[in-house]
């Protein structure tokens, strides 16, 4: 479980750390400051984010097999695991192009780099999803799907 907690708001603390970069574009006029961010986004993503991502995903799989909640036995679960794939997949898909902006930031010239798109949609996105999940989960709200209802009956009923 520890493994699970320090991956779930590492990820968010990632997360904030990435929205920090991204809001920089909107706030200097300094070239230095919008490479700097740039490169420091796409290292953040692919060695912060992605790992911390797959790593909430991985051990709450794990965990949740292991415990009496199960996968697929209340809609809490089901919905944290969806979200949890979900923002893998995105924040995996968009990576390519953070490391395309970072790379244009690199040699591009000042006026390109400050006509470079602001990356805020993700992380603002992602951020309130994950803050989203991460309450499901403080608060497990009541609600069996159907699987977890059939187990729960056959539980109650008496073997012969």
């Amino acid at each position: 479980m520890a493994i699970h907690l320090t991956a779930s708001v590492g990820w968010i603390g990632a997360v904030i750390a990435y929205l920090t970069l991204a809001f920089r574009p909107l706030t200097t006029s300094r070239i230095l400051d919008l490479r700097s961010a740039w490169i420091a986004m796409a290292l953040i993503g692919w060695w912060a984010l992605v790992p911390l991502a797959l790593g909430s995903l991985v051990t709450g799989v794990a965990l949740s097999l292991g415990t009496k909640w199960g996968l697929l036995r209340h809609y809490w679960v089901c919905f944290s695991f969806v979200g949890t794939i979900v923002l893998t997949g995105v924040l995996i898909a968009h990576m390519p192009t953070v490391d395309r902006l970072a790379q244009t930031a690199r040699t591009a010239t000042a006026d390109q780099v400050f006509a470079l798109p602001a990356d805020l949609a993700h992380p603002l996105v992602g951020l309130a999803l994950l803050i989203g999940i991460l309450i499901l989960n403080v608060y497990k709200p009541k609600g069996l799907t159907r699987r977890g209802w059939r187990t729960s009956t056959r539980a109650e009923v008496p073997q012969r």
